[in-house]
């Protein structure tokens, strides 16, 4: 008993906290007074040299708005349809698998405020609780991230249980046949929730033997929308076309697999100039702010994936902290298409756009300077 009202009294002081939080930057501020250090080190770093985190950052800091004026915009609004619903934003969650590290629950306050704030959740199949639990509190607002941690038919099982749990559709992540060497966790010998330091959860052996027959078996055992994550190169973007894939996910994994990538929205053009028109696209890499959202869409995607925010959202103040997050951005989305002179999300398109060279050194939290 005393328990439970301890946890009560817990909640209602991060719903209070976080409705007092009015940038994302006090957001962070708080993540980082309350996250341990090595929660805050495994949200805010990457691989080896970490150089892919700073290009994610760079890239985006190259681009420059060219707004227009004069143009009515009394009634924007950054809402969007995609896999069929409507929602608020183009944003998604994206998926992150050690949720413990930073909430006891898990991935369930972040699928409390999906469904709160209507926002798809792609859940990683490696989070916690099971993906069941997750979806019947997400609701409506659930698709399913798996990794091929298993053989083919386990694969296919588990795709299946995800369209029964309700999964509106499947994102078979392709970028991590091995697990990357982040060297924070080296150093500390800090073990990730479910892998002991330096060895691999059950069943992760199974990724590095993956190839594309997986995705035509994948296509043919289930009926939702099927997406690709991490796809690099036009390359792969034609062999997603070839095998019927729904939706590309453009992503570099955030900079937390392999070092030395090229940026996540440097990568989009070429995926899109052999794809469009076949395909859908969502990207992830860096994204902090509503102005990175609005390049990433006027460059052609249709979603994108928030996750070192979303974390650490998570970890300022629970499932009140990611639904202020959502909140903060769908505000700092609709000033800024008003800026631009932008009514709606379709209006969006390279004309608005201009390269430029960056004016601060870049970093994994360099967009929130004020911190």
């Amino acid at each position: 008993m005393a328990k439970g009202r301890t946890a009560a009294k817990k909640a209602v002081k991060k719903k209070a906290d976080s409705e007092e939080i009015l940038t994302t930057t006090e957001l962070v501020a708080l993540a980082k007074k309350r996250l341990s250090e090595a929660a805050w080190e495994f949200i805010v770093g990457g691989a080896e040299t970490e150089t892919t985190i700073v290009r994610n950052r760079h890239a985006l800091d190259s681009i420059a708005f060219r707004p227009r004026v004069l143009r009515n915009v009394e009634d924007a609004s950054p809402a969007t349809t995609f896999l069929g619903m409507k929602h608020r934003m183009p944003v998604l969650l994206a998926p992150i698998a050690s949720m413990t590290d930073v909430d006891p629950e898990g991935a369930l306050p972040v699928a409390r405020a999906a469904a709160e704030f209507g926002c798809l959740m792609l859940v990683s199949s490696v989070t916690q609780p099971s993906f069941e639990d997750v979806a019947r509190v997400a609701k409506e607002q659930f698709a399913l991230q798996l990794y091929a941690d298993g053989d083919e038919k386990w694969v296919v099982d588990t795709a299946k249980r995800a369209v029964q749990a309700g999964a509106k559709a499947l994102c078979l992540t392709v970028d991590v046949p091995a697990f990357g060497r982040r060297e924070r966790h080296i150093h500390r010998r800090h073990a990730l929730a479910g892998r002991p330091f330096g060895a691999q959860r059950s069943g992760e052996a199974y990724r590095a033997s993956a190839d594309w027959t997986l995705v035509e078996k994948l296509k043919r055992a289930v009926k939702v929308p099927l997406m690709l994550k991490g796809i690099q190169t036009a390359e792969d973007a034609e062999l997603c076309v070839k095998h019927g894939v729904d939706i590309i996910y453009v992503s570099n994994h955030g900079g937390r697999q392999l070092d030395h990538c090229r940026s996540a929205i440097e990568l989009l053009p070429e995926v899109i100039s052999v794809a469009r028109g076949k395909a859908q696209f969502v990207l992830d890499g860096g994204f902090l702010r509503g102005t990175d959202v609005l390049k990433a869409v006027a460059r052609g995607a249709a979603m994108v994936g928030i996750g070192k925010l979303q974390m650490l959202a998570l970890g300022a103040a629970g499932e009140h902290g990611v639904v202020r997050m959502l909140e903060i951005l769908e505000t700092e989305l609709t000033t800024s298409m008003k800026l631009l002179g932008t009514n709606t999300i379709a209006d969006l398109d390279g004309t608005y756009l201009q390269p430029v060279t960056p004016v601060s050194v870049p970093g994994a939290l360099s967009a929130l300077p004020l911190l």
